[in-house]
């Protein structure tokens, strides 16, 4: 590979990292177990999350097989294949990518079949080709087959059907030694891409040769470090190791985070003055321009928020409901695979247990999102009205959302797609238009919790708030120890209930109510009915 000489190294955010050109741990140290894998004429998958960096993870290794000898590698991305839903066009497009991906392949051996010609129909042209290439080469042959979930319906069976029938007959008919297929998605959600409308094709894959299944996971705090330690090394620029502990709180190691978070500071904020260290409080104002500015990768991971399966999942984490997914059906792995849920903790066994957004930022994004046009709408004279003297009137402002909640909570609920979540949604915008460039607010919210909890934090001041749905006599008593519990974790003397009662019989006198409890340890809890 040619590289520009003495161009200074940079956090990459667009496309795979090089080591020659960008700061980044060593990739194939990611998935160790690889090896052993193709070691093992094994098929496997790896799936993880978009930005993850699989590609870099595979580019890097395809390198590494070429240069040892003993296999030849290829990387074949099938992200034209995207939406094909003709068989023969789909076969023939993956005929011409493979083809292209040798041509442009670091081996020579690879490189006399960049205009090869297949033979056979739709059902074995890809099988045929494959086979080809492994009877001409010297050496056996390992592909990586990249974006594999980009195929879909009809193409993705007759695909996967091929690459099932050569692995099956290599005793009689060469065919690649090993080959892996890396996407967003689990193996097992591919058939979810056969057939939408199918629980079921028979097995629980699609494409059951699959040794085995793996992902690629966060950067942990240690490797954060590492990786802002070569900026540090190569410029002298120091990163603070609370600014490293903030990278890691805001991105929960999510690496395109990771790396956008650390360019923001350096290259934006700071102008490349090297001279300046790198502290928390930068760290705090990268991550929310990058909430705010919604870059292609976080756009493109929220515009999923539109599909139902993906709603189904997200609506109750959004607040706090209890009960209503299953946390081992496809849809929640999926929002998981997606990269866009996590699971709040892992059981003894190994599988998920409560949901919630997967880092701080995405929080944020997936609230500023769904509450965009509602924010946006709100009448301008809300902003600033409730800032005096270093703090906030919460009280005053909880008092004017009641009455905009009475005079425009039937209106405004229909807007939005996420009906069950769109109290606490108009809610959040309505403290988003007030606060916006003067505070900050922390948002936590989980499946299970039975509540939303949010923090406006201004200057040294914490205003914790508590939303919560009325769903039955308990609602009341269960949210005044659960916003207690806030305000010691917050710090705070002073905290907020918000309870929405959507009971249809009742009338807005009934649930428009304002009480103020003081409690034995002193800690004073308004609870706004709406």
């Amino acid at each position: 590979m040619t590289t520009v000489p003495n161009i200074p190294k940079y956090f990459n955010i667009a496309g795979p990292c090089y080591p020659e050109e960008h700061y980044m741990l060593p990739a194939i140290e990611r998935l160790p177990e690889v090896r052993d894998l193709i070691e093992r004429k094994q098929y496997f998958a790896i799936h993880a999350a978009r930005q993850s960096g699989k590609t870099t993870f595979l580019k890097a290794l395809t390198r590494q097989i070429n240069a040892e000898g003993i296999f030849h590698a290829l990387y074949c991305s099938l992200e034209t294949l995207r939406n094909l839903e003709d068989d023969e066009k789909a076969m023939a497009r993956a005929i011409d990518v493979i083809n292209s991906a040798c041509g442009t392949s670091g081996n020579p051996a690879l490189r006399v079949f960049r205009s090869a010609i297949a033979s056979g129909t739709a059902a074995t042209v890809v099988m045929n080709h494959l086979a080809d290439m492994c009877r001409a080469l010297d050496k056996p042959l390992v592909v990586f087959f990249d974006e594999a979930d980009c195929l879909s319906g009809q193409p993705l069976i007759t695909f996967l059907g091929q690459l099932r029938s050569g692995f099956i007959n290599r005793s009689e008919s060469p065919f690649p030694w090993s080959l892996a297929l890396v996407g967003m998605r689990n193996i097992r959600d591919y058939k979810a891409q056969v057939r939408p409308d199918s629980q079921t094709l028979g097995s629980a894959s699609p494409f059951n040769i699959v040794a085995k299944a793996m992902t690629l996971t966060n950067f942990t705090l240690a490797e954060i470090g590492q990786l802002y330690q070569q900026h540090t090394d190569a410029t002298g620029q120091v990163f603070e190791p609370e600014a490293v502990e903030r990278a890691a709180y805001w991105t929960e190691g999510q690496p395109w985070l990771v790396n956008a978070i650390a360019r923001q500071v350096i290259e934006d904020d700071l102008g490349n003055d090297f001279s300046q260290a790198v502290t928390a409080a930068h760290i705090d104002t990268a991550a929310d321009t990058i909430g705010k500015r919604r870059d292609t990768h976080i756009d493109s991971l929220l515009e999923r928020l539109r599909e139902p399966r993906v709603k189904k999942v997200v609506e109750p984490v959004l607040i706090g409901g209890l009960g209503q997914v299953d946390l081992l059906d496809d849809d929640t792995q999926y929002c998981l695979d997606l990269g866009l849920l996590a699971p709040e903790r892992i059981n003894r066994i190994g599988l998920p247990e409560g949901l919630q957004p997967a880092n701080p930022i995405y929080r944020d994004v997936i609230v500023r999102m769904l509450n965009y046009t509602t924010q946006a709408a709100m009448p301008a004279e809300l902003e600033n009205r409730w800032f005096e003297g270093g703090r906030i009137d919460m009280t005053g402002l909880l008092k004017e959302f009641q009455r905009f909640w009475l005079e425009n909570a039937e209106i405004w609920v229909k807007r939005y797609d996420y009906q069950e979540a769109a109290p606490h949604l108009i809610m959040q915008a309505f403290l988003q238009r007030v606060v916006n460039g003067g505070a900050h607010i922390a948002r936590e919210s989980a499946l299970g919790r039975g509540r939303v909890d949010l923090c406006v934090e201004y200057g040294d001041q914490r205003y914790p708030v508590e939303l919560k749905l009325a769903s039955g006599p308990k609602a009341r008593a269960e949210g005044l120890e659960q916003t207690a519990g806030y305000m010691t974790r917050c710090g705070a003397m002073e905290g907020w209930l918000v309870i929405f009662d959507r009971n249809p019989v009742k009338s807005w006198d009934e649930k428009i109510t304002w009480t103020t409890e003081t409690r034995p340890d002193g800690k004073t809890i308004h609870v706004a009915g709406c």
